[in-house]
């Protein structure tokens, strides 16, 4: 009886833990820094929505060079050097006094983000075995979604209760979690790529391009995913909701545990579009109830669904754009997933805010729900169908042998 590969090690908990606090501390922010910029620098709409992006665009920015570079530098020395920054960063905002200082913080703290989760991605992807890829991916990427639940929830708690320091000072302890806990883990080195000996700009020196229509796909889901992110919480508010929107995230973290054992084994068993086609589903049927809510019991089913099917496609799309990719460049790979994903939760929110004023948040949600189900289509063309193709040759292969 084959005995399948060992994934719970000592280094995928670290590395899974590591990922959890880098993006827990990016949640806290993300949703605090808006409100934060206009009561302490009199700033505009526009000006704090540039300080919460521009940390965004710091790890858009930088994550295409990161993947590029990292099996060079060394995938060790790229992640404790990027988490002393972002610990430095995290630091820094209790020495920031005007709003050029925050924006240049909070630059220096996303390109240090980018740098630290393309390293933790890349370094999860080769200590996950291949014969449980989808389920370890899945796994990993629940430290993401995790954070993603309760990052949020910590935020607007604190801001509730507490002062604005007190925010800056669990960023800091968190990002002080992620480095410590990384000291102890060992880092498995890729090989180096050969480097090109051809001058000038060469978009597969930057971009995996085996893994950039899975990556495109996932920019689109971010855009999406970003109205809740950035509207939800003002949604809820004019809807009297508040109390509700406050254990949104908590509802979407438990369904989507509940679920990540059996999506997980269904990736590795049936294939990418066995568990992907399903969530999408699920996430564009809670992003209908969304925008349809009324009531805190029905803000918490689409909580529920949203968290069962954004989780699931998303760490499944992560784990495809992996597996297309040679194990040489999964660097590459990770951080062109990475890129798209945040270019798309990044300039969601700037992009949507123009279209407020004139639909109102539950119009702005009703066009979410809409471009929700267009995403099962977007999937179909950049993987989907060639993924069935392939699953069908398979099939032929060991029905003929």
């Amino acid at each position: 009886m084959n005995q399948k590969p060992k994934l719970w090690t000592k280094d995928f908990l670290i590395v899974s833990s590591a990922n959890f606090f880098l993006f827990l501390t990016f949640y806290v922010l993300m949703v605090t820094l808006t409100i934060y910029t206009m009561d302490n620098f009199h700033a505009s709409q526009a000006q704090a929505g540039l300080a919460s992006s521009i940390f965004v665009l710091g790890a858009v920015l930088v994550r295409p060079i990161a993947g590029k570079k990292i099996d060079q530098i060394g995938r060790r020395r790229m992640l404790l050097g990027s988490l002393i920054l972002f610990l430095i960063s995290s630091i820094g905002y209790f020495l920031v006094d005007s709003l050029s200082l925050l924006l240049i913080d909070r630059l220096i703290h996303g390109i240090s983000f980018g740098l630290a989760t393309t390293a933790t991605g890349t370094i999860a992807a080769d200590i996950i075995p291949n014969e449980r890829r989808g389920e370890g991916t899945g796994y990993f990427a629940m430290s993401t979604n995790l954070a993603m639940a309760f990052g949020p929830f910590i935020g607007l708690l604190i801001t509730q209760h507490f002062s604005y320091s007190i925010i800056f000072y669990a960023a800091s302890l968190f990002a002080a979690f992620s480095l410590v806990a990384s000291l102890f883990m060992h880092v498995p080195e890729g090989e180096k790529e050969r480097v090109s000996q051809q001058k000038g700009f060469k978009i597969g020196d930057y971009f995996e391009k085996r893994a950039l229509p899975i990556s495109i796909f996932i920019g689109f889901a971010g855009f999406t995913y970003s109205s809740i992110l950035s509207y939800l919480t003002s949604f809820a508010k004019e809807l009297n909701l508040m109390d509700a929107a406050s254990f949104f995230f908590v509802v979407f973290a438990i369904f989507l545990l509940v679920s990540r054992p059996f999506t997980g084994r269904m990736f590795d068993v049936k294939g990418e579009n066995a568990v992907i086609y399903p969530s999408l589903l699920l996430f564009a049927v809670g992003m209908v109830i969304l925008s349809q809510a009324h009531h805190g019991i029905t803000l918490l089913i689409a909580g529920a669904l949203i968290g069962v099917g954004y989780g699931t496609f998303q760490s499944s799309c992560q784990a495809i754009s992996i597996k297309e990719a040679p194990s040489n460049r999964m660097g590459l790979a990770t951080s062109t997933y990475f890129t798209m994903y945040d270019f798309g939760i990044g300039v969601g929110p700037f992009l949507l805010g123009f279209l407020i004023p004139f639909t109102g948040f539950q119009g702005l949600f009703i066009g979410m729900s809409i471009l929700s189900f267009v995403l099962i289509v977007i999937y179909y063309l950049a993987h989907g169908k060639k993924a069935s193709a392939r699953n069908k040759i398979q099939s032929e292969e060991q029905f003929s042998a």
